[in-house]
């Protein structure tokens, strides 16, 4: 039987270095939702049902939301698109499973129950998921990578550039860190 170790069994050298990963379930941000999408993948390639749309033209997997536009967007290797909030506009985003982009939102909405909490994670790589964020959800990506990488979005508003929904947070508000590939 093997003898467990200590911290005191490590080097002195690296004991004050020594730390464990967080791996609790992280509370989301009100109102964010990441959801599963059925992926069929078989030897000629794969599939996702990105949406569907009820006989009133509100998405199954939303049903108060009504799409009223769907954009394509390319992001090339080092873009970081940050971070936008919409008074009255919520997006549904889909990433390509085969592209990744590293998402981040925070939520501004200053009478949530989740004011300045924080979520950073990665759509696509290999998942078929779909991810709603209500108005008022600070939010950004970044292809960090060194490859392009797609996204179609959906949301319930029609842009109108005479008078854009479209409000800017500077890109490094939560730290220029806040978009870098995380070490260790």
């Amino acid at each position: 039987m093997l003898k467990p170790l200590t911290k005191e069994s490590i080097g002195l050298e690296y004991r004050s270095d020594l730390s464990t990963q967080d791996y609790s379930k992280k509370i989301p941000i009100e109102g964010v939702q990441i959801i599963n999408l059925n992926m069929f993948v078989d030897d000629g390639g794969g599939l996702a049902e990105i949406v569907r749309f009820d006989d009133n033209g509100s998405l199954v997997i939303l049903p108060e939301f009504k799409v009223k536009q769907s954009t394509f967007s390319q992001m090339l290797p080092g873009t970081i698109k940050a971070f936008h909030i919409h008074y009255n506009q919520e997006d549904v985003w889909f990433i390509n499973p085969y592209d990744r982009l590293l998402i981040g939102l925070f939520d501004a909405r200053e009478g949530s129950p989740t004011y300045n909490k924080t979520m950073r994670f990665v759509l696509g790589a290999g998942r078929a998921q779909a991810l709603y964020i209500p108005r008022g959800v600070a939010h950004g990506l970044a292809n960090v990578w060194q490859n392009p990488a797609s996204m179609i979005y959906f949301v319930n508003q029609h842009f109108d550039a005479n008078n854009p929904d479209e409000h800017r947070l500077p890109w490094n508000a939560l730290g220029e860190d806040f978009w870098e590939i995380r070490k260790g």
